[in-house]
């Protein structure tokens, strides 16, 4: 019997044959390959050897960038930081697309799965002039050389991953499995744009990528532009082989025929520039086809979309053997080839062959200046050029929106936050029929929002029933797609892939538009990670002078825990909002607006606002309209204010202080503030409520915290203050660390508490309920009231008996009490007003 093999036997191992039929290879596009001219040819070996050498070193290299003289230990970096693997597939991919936007005159943007790929990228912007135009210190001569080649991956040069300090780039490459859905969403409303999006077989095994091949099916050929993917295989992650890598071209081909691509397979290493320049031609004319026949009326139902599989060596052209084991075609070149070039003497040299066989002298001059043949293929108008056009960094288009006033509900009546937002989001679409789009998880209507139908419609282009109708809302069961991993649904059996809504939104966003994201409160947290990495490109954006504002990003988080009626514990977490809260101040902003008139007033401004990450937390069941138009714009404009009408004697010289957090919150404490009007009449209370949770912070912690000074004013200097939230209570009390004498403050929040169970029993089990604030404002009360000190006990039994009623009948019944949500009346009536 023979030994086992393994990966340390072969350098780039193929794959094993399966088991499917040969005559699946007629899946896949088979062209006949013709010899590129000679010029044409020159000009992309020179412009990959040149980006192949800066790539790699600027992993290495401190000094002596052009070797000049023999590499010293001291040429070499203290810390050697960079991936080299990825590195060649890159530049082989960019020389192309180069060559294709100068003979098409392509509107293109390169969209970069493996963002630890940034070597090549960074040596293909310097090439074509792109570092050097944001950035002078990188200018295209040798001084702009040294400093991108001696500073890479330290504290004051560019970073080891693409980010939003990369031109061109709208995709943090740190966290992977997003760039197929952030160039789709880039790539909507559009008509012109082609997104070449290239995916690692490492990304391409990740839940969100997985979904994300199914987002063809939501673009309208008719009205948006065009995704070109690259599936670049070079088999290995970081030490291990990739599931892509160990299929065969039978098995990709069937992969991708299902996905409703036409694949090609890219994979001549011998003709490597003759087969992908006919690839990307043949790409790029199946994708003009599509478009034709759809813009002059005779769409193609389900088209079969171009998508490239480009099998090359992990590595390739890096050192091929050190130490006796295989570096090039293997996981060893993942990272950094030559760890110990700075030690080691043989790595040195090792190193210095590596770098001295691009022959870089050839096409980088003492000067810095580069070969005429590699400018040949480098597109002619700068805003073509890859790392300079304007989609990337300066394309926002400010949404005309229509007054949100005419939208307001009666005060005094009940409404559906959801609902009423729907009739104004509406006539936002109508009002920006290009700029402006809905990125649902399946549940607009479940979610209220579905009068946004009124003039709209789905746009999912394999139904044929909403198939080229212009539909401005994009449903799909992956909030990764939408902005995975399985989570819980809204039916009991059902499993769902998650994420990539998020990612039309975000490519949607920072391409110029503006988009919505609403879903289940328990979903969002599934996001979560992405989220905070387009914070985190949002942040970087900002610290750089040459990227211009976009559209905040926004999410409406809705059917949150106290009004679970069809769902159980799985669908109860309002951690989102901690998730956001822990953004950068400038950056984080989260509102719970009480009613459906705030929600309204809110939801304008998120939609005005720039270069934020709103969360607008609303309930989508009908509720009580607190307060009139005005008053809600004024309401939300303080961030949170005293409610004189359920107050007594208008919250003036309190013995307690209630707060409401949240709609389903807030009415918790109206509720509560009638209740002990009847039950404790000299119990004084002031009623207050909070809109913009960040009013809370720590004077000077966000733009938006209150001085102490307002602080006191609102909630008093000493009086005891019971805050009522819809979130978890370490979030308030991470917002409040700092203000003085915490010690009067108590917190009713979520507690991890659930089931399915009636509304009324869910706050109950998290002491959020009437009866528990009804308590805790009792104990506060009596502090400093002497009358409800006397009856102190004698009131705590009067309610928690009422709260055992309530849970008895609930249990024998299994549904809550008639009137437990009928508006609250109190003894100085609603109709006096607000003020």
């Amino acid at each position: 019997m023979g030994m086992a093999l393994t990966e340390a036997d072969m350098a780039n191992p193929p794959p094993l044959s399966s088991r499917i039929p040969e005559e699946s290879l007629n899946f896949a596009a088979h062209l006949a390959i013709s010899p590129l001219d000679k010029a044409t040819a020159k000009s992309l070996l020179h412009f990959k050897r040149a980006a192949n050498y800066i790539a790699a070193a600027m992993i290495f290299l401190g000094n002596n960038v052009l070797i000049e003289r023999d590499l010293t230990f001291e040429d070499i970096k203290p810390r050697l930081l960079g991936h080299w693997g990825t590195c060649p597939g890159l530049t082989l991919t960019y020389a192309h697309l180069n060559l294709l936007i100068r003979k098409h005159d392509l509107d293109m943007i390169f969209c970069v799965g493996p963002g630890h790929g940034a070597p090549a990228i960074l040596a293909s912007l310097w090439l074509e002039g792109s570092l050097g135009k944001f950035y002078p210190k990188y200018s295209r001569d040798r001084q702009g050389l040294h400093n991108l080649v001696s500073k890479f991956s330290t504290p004051s040069g560019l970073p080891s991953h693409i980010n939003a300090e990369t031109p061109g780039s709208i995709h943090e490459g740190g966290e992977l499995g997003y760039v197929l859905s952030v160039a789709f969403g880039a790539v909507m409303d559009k008509p012109d744009l082609v997104a070449c999006a290239i995916v690692g077989d490492g990304e391409a095994e990740t839940g969100p990528t997985a979904t994300a091949w199914h987002a063809y099916k939501y673009i309208d050929p008719r009205e948006s532009g065009a995704v070109l993917p690259i599936v670049h295989v070079n088999g290995f992650k970081i030490s291990e082989r990739t599931i892509y890598g160990c299929m065969d071209n039978k098995e990709l081909a069937c992969l991708f025929t299902g996905y409703g691509y036409k694949p090609r397979f890219v994979e001549d290493l011998d003709n490597i520039d003759a087969d992908m320049s006919a690839s990307m031609e043949w790409a790029l004319h199946e994708i003009k086809n599509i478009q034709s026949a759809a813009r002059s009326g005779h769409p193609t139902f389900k088209p079969q979309w171009p998508v490239l599989i480009l099998r090359t060596p992990k590595g390739w052209g890096g050192p091929q053997i050190v130490h006796g084991e295989f570096v090039e075609g293997s996981f060893r070149s993942h990272q950094v080839p030559l760890p110990a070039a700075k030690t080691e003497l043989r790595e040195l040299q090792a190193l210095q062959t590596w770098l001295k066989s691009y022959n870089a002298s050839e096409l980088l001059t003492a000067n810095g200046g580069i070969a005429s043949t590699i400018d040949e293929i480098i597109p002619v108008d700068d805003k073509k050029r890859l790392g300079q056009n304007p989609q990337s960094y300066d394309a926002h288009e400010q949404l005309q929106l229509p007054d949100w006033v005419p939208f307001a509900v009666m005060k005094g009546s009940q409404q559906s936050c959801l609902k009423t937002a729907g009739g104004f989001l509406d006539q936002v679409l109508v009002d920006n029929p290009h700029t402006m789009r809905i990125f649902s998880p399946d549940e607009l209507v479940s979610n209220k929002l579905d009068d946004v139908f009124r003039h709209t419609s789905r746009n999912f282009q394999w139904d044929q029933y909403s198939n080229g109708k212009g539909g401005r809302v994009i449903e799909i069961l992956s909030e990764h797609t939408c902005q995975g991993e399985i989570v819980p649904c809204a039916a009991p059996l059902e499993r769902r892939t998650t994420k990539d809504g998020v990612g039309f939104l975000q490519g949607y966003t920072l391409t110029g538009r503006t988009g919505v994201f609403p879903t289940y409160e328990s979903f969002l947290g599934i996001v979560h990670t992405m989220m905070t990495q387009y914070s985190k490109f949002n942040k970087m954006s900002k610290e750089v002078t040459w990227r211009k504002d976009v559209s905040s990003i926004n999410y409406i988080e809705t059917s949150t825990w106290t009004r679970q009626e069809h769902n159980g514990f799985s669908h109860q977490n309002p951690s989102f909002i901690g998730a956001v809260l822990n953004l950068k101040p400038n950056a984080a902003r989260v509102y719970l607006p009480p009613d459906p008139n705030t929600f309204l007033s809110t939801f304008a401004h998120c939609l005005r606002s720039k270069n934020y990450v709103n969360l607008i937390v609303g309930s989508k069941q009908a509720q009580p309209v607190w307060l009139n138009s005005s008053e809600a714009d004024a309401h939300c404009k303080a961030g949170g204010s005293i409610w004189k009408f359920a107050s007594t004697e208008a919250g003036a010289n309190p013995d307690v202080v209630l707060v409401g957090i949240g709609s389903d919150l807030m009415f918790e404490v109206l509720a509560a503030a009638a209740y002990l009007q009847r039950l404790a009449p000299s119990l004084r209370m002031r009623v207050v409520n909070v809109t913009d949770l960040m009013i809370l912070g720590l004077e000077g912690s966000h733009p938006h915290s209150l001085s102490h000074d307002e602080f006191d004013v609102l909630f008093t200097q000493d009086r005891n203050v019971h805050f009522n939230y819809s979130g978890y209570a370490n979030e308030l009390q991470g917002l409040l660390f700092g203000r003085p004498k915490l010690d009067r403050i108590t917190i009713g929040s979520y507690r991890e508490e659930g089931s399915t169970t009636t509304p009324f029993d869910m706050v109950i089990r998290n002491r959020c309920s009437r009866y528990n604030i009804a308590q805790m404002a009792i104990k506060g009360g009596a502090k400093h009231n002497k009358k409800i000190q006397l009856k102190m006990q004698e009131l705590l039994g009067q309610v928690g008996q009422d709260m055992a009623k309530t849970q008895e009948y609930i249990l024998a019944s299994g549904k809550d009490p008639e009137g437990t949500y009928d508006t609250p009346v109190f003894a100085e009536k609603l109709a006096n007003g607000f003020h």
